[in-house]
């Protein structure tokens, strides 16, 4: 991936549900244009979810996201409806995918229900609709393509008393209406986030120090997502960066003319670059920026003083939104329990997740601490923060968790408020 595209967190995820041999597949392949998913007769084709990034007007870039039946049956059924379940915390607008001749089933509705209890805005598309409802099965032209033609699609579905949601009848087999269901996704905009990671933050000309160490847990050849985020955030506000790594910290503030605006700190070497700077120049970590920039800083510094009620024995959940080869001296596995239990001065359990697994039940747990995120959608830390909330189980993000440990939280947060 080029460090001009964006990334899949920053996309717009849409997701196609709904029962078997509904068709998703076929339409996920149309409206990319592309023979993206496999298409089969046989029910249950589709077994894992399946991803493609695409540019779709005027929303821009988002993530296709074709997903197993919810009707699936069997013990390996059930679990690739847990994946659709995954896909559905992390979705941004929902497409429910009915057959045109069967109409909404019971299966269906209860889908429906599940988007609107978890606040997704979605469309119904009735599939198949060549075979049941007369609708001609000629390709898309610019002639079906005037407004009214358009209009005349695009319907309502009432759901409830009191909620009616766009429907369209297509026949994906034939690419009938196609482009009618990308204007009409197109048109279901979800809230958009005005928050900056940090541009918000500086001015024009301003200075900032990254502090990026390159050590064996660093990707050969290139640099963390965080890290190319902050730099890009940084340039479209016209300010500079000095990156450098953890020992020309106190060097590259020296050779400054002026103090830098702000240094901004791996959290792994917070205590030793906060030494190397001076206690006037603002300081902070990538990983308390990304829990700003998703949206839960908040509720990770309330988090933060559910480790002063910790006690010997208790169960803490350690969870990463990506999947990655574990070093020796790793930041979740290793470093985090070790300096835990160094403030502590007794052990606590700890289970460790990663990428898109995330336990619904968190019961067992006094507090979960979680990465910055950069690899998730705001969606889906979003509800990851609120699961854990609901439970009565707090939340504290690794950076926030860094800084309590070793002493500088109020420093580290200050230049965030």
């Amino acid at each position: 991936m080029g460090l001009n595209d964006t990334v899949r967190a920053d996309r717009i995820h849409i997701a196609f549900f709904g029962k078997r041999n509904a068709g998703k597949s076929s339409l996920v392949n149309a409206v990319t244009n592309q023979e993206l998913a496999i298409v089969s007769d046989v029910k249950g084709t589709t077994t894992d979810p399946v991803y493609k990034a695409m540019e779709l007007l005027p929303l821009g870039p988002v993530v296709m996201i074709d997903t197993p039946g919810y009707d699936d049956e069997g013990e390996l059924g059930q679990l690739r409806v847990k994946k659709a379940d995954q896909v559905m915390n992390k979705t941004d607008i929902g497409v429910l995918v009915a057959d045109a001749s069967t109409g909404l089933t019971d299966e269906d509705k209860k889908l429906a229900e599940r988007l609107v209890k978890k606040n997704i805005p979605f469309i119904i598309v009735f599939n198949k609709a060549d075979a049941s409802t007369g609708l001609s099965v000629e390709e898309d032209s610019e002639e079906q393509e005037n407004q009214e033609d358009r209009t005349e699609q695009q319907l309502t579905y009432k759901i409830s008393e009191t909620q009616e949601v766009p429907c369209i009848y297509v026949s994906a087999l034939y690419k009938t209406k196609i482009n009618d269901l990308r204007e009409l996704i197109a048109s279901i905009k979800p809230d958009e986030s005005e928050r900056r990671l940090v541009g918000d933050l500086i001015k024009p000309s301003d200075m900032l120090v990254l502090v990026m160490p390159q050590d064996e847990a660093a990707p050969k050849g290139r640099l963390i997502l965080p890290q190319v985020q902050m730099i890009r955030d940084i340039l479209d506000e016209h300010g500079m960066s000095l990156c450098v790594q953890t020992e020309e910290t106190a060097t590259a503030i020296e050779i400054l003319k002026e103090k830098p605006r702000l240094v901004i700190t791996d959290s792994q070497v917070f205590k030793k670059v906060a030494e190397a700077v001076p206690d006037d120049i603002p300081l902070t970590s990538f990983s308390i920026l990304l829990a700003r920039y998703k949206g839960y800083l908040d509720s990770a510094l309330k988090g933060v003083n559910a480790l002063k009620t910790l006690k010997e024995g208790d169960k803490v959940l350690i969870s990463e939104g990506c999947t990655h080869h574990r070093q020796c001296n790793d930041i979740g596995t290793v470093k985090i329990p070790k300096w835990l239990k160094e403030k502590l001065g007794f052990d606590v359990r700890f289970d460790t997740t990663s990428g898109t697994e995330f336990p619904e039940d968190l019961s067992a747990y006094k507090v979960v601490i979680h990465c910055g995120g950069c690899m998730l959608n705001e969606r889906e830390i979003t509800y990851r923060v609120k699961c854990a909330e609901d439970q009565g189980v707090p939340v504290v993000n690794y950076g926030i968790l860094i800084a309590y440990l070793q002493g500088i939280l109020d420093r580290a947060v200050k230049p965030l408020l």
